[in-house]
């Protein structure tokens, strides 16, 4: 992988470019990562590269503080980190549990709010999560039990683009988050709102239609985009996101066959030439 990073941004500011998740046994395979890498190799090779990952992992596991610190101390002091929240607290929420599960998640990643490499909890909702009064209500006291951490929410269903939820963010200096996803009727559409003058949040998940459909994950993040259409980004549109925040992150998702280095590299090379 080649080193950059770091000499290319700003780790006080600007735009962070790199992957969700970085630990994926096929990226061997693909050449990301040298021949024999094992997984516990993974994140320092990573981070020698990328200023910033997103962290898959905790939405399948709550974070464990313990975990979490031995990560901090295997990348530089500048490399910072976006969590993904606990899949108990966004798509099997229990309506006793959850706020004893959102004090675990906050205990858990606390090392990374410690050392100040935390750039964002990202609270993903899945497309079921349509919006409804009891759901508001919900979005509400999970961002109130959460208030003082930096927070950005990625919503899948089209219900959440309304002006008044915009506003609500923006009150509460929440970030949402801006998706790259298929054009496909009821998903959240692409949208350039800044809710937060803190952060910017950009997730690139491909575009494959079809791959959206079956609802499988290895078909949904199947996709390598064209320079063309990383190019779409790259200029005006990357350029009024970053003119509106301090600080923006861009995570590239399609991670199945190795695209998404590939594509966060090209990215960064072509936001080196540009403005």
């Amino acid at each position: 992988m080649t080193p950059a990073a770091h000499e290319v941004f700003d780790p006080d500011g600007g735009v962070f470019v790199g992957t969700s998740g970085y630990s994926y046994p096929e990226w061997v395979s693909a050449g990301i990562y040298p021949p024999a890498t094992r997984p516990a190799q993974m994140l320092p090779l990573y981070a020698r590269e990328f200023p910033a990952t997103e962290l898959n992992y905790t939405w399948y596991q709550m974070p464990r503080a313990q975990a979490i610190l031995r990560q901090s101390r295997l990348v530089p002091a500048a490399f910072r980190f976006c969590a993904k929240l606990t899949r108990t607290l966004t798509h099997e929420i229990d309506e006793a549990a959850w706020p004893s599960e959102a004090d675990k998640f906050r205990l858990g990643i606390a090392p990374l709010v410690a050392s100040g490499q935390l750039l964002a909890i990202l609270i993903q909702f899945p497309a079921a999560f349509v919006r409804s009064l009891d759901r508001r209500a919900y979005l509400a006291a999970l961002l109130d039990r959460l208030h003082d951490l930096p927070l950005a929410v990625e919503f899948r269903h089209a219900s959440w683009a309304d002006d008044r939820v915009f506003g609500e963010l923006e009150r509460r200096h929440v970030t949402l988050a801006t998706v790259d996803a298929p054009a496909l009727a009821g998903l959240f559409p692409v949208l350039d709102v800044v809710t937060n003058p803190s952060l910017f949040y950009l997730r690139f998940h491909g575009r494959n239609a079809a791959g959206w459909r079956s609802h499988r994950m290895a078909q949904q993040f199947d996709y390598e985009y064209s320079d063309d259409e990383l190019r779409e980004w790259s200029g005006d549109r990357l350029i009024r996101l970053a003119g509106a925040a301090r600080t923006g992150v861009v995570f590239f998702n399609n991670h199945v066959g190795g695209q998404a280095p590939r594509n966060a590299r090209r990215l960064i090379e072509l936001l080196k030439k540009g403005p």
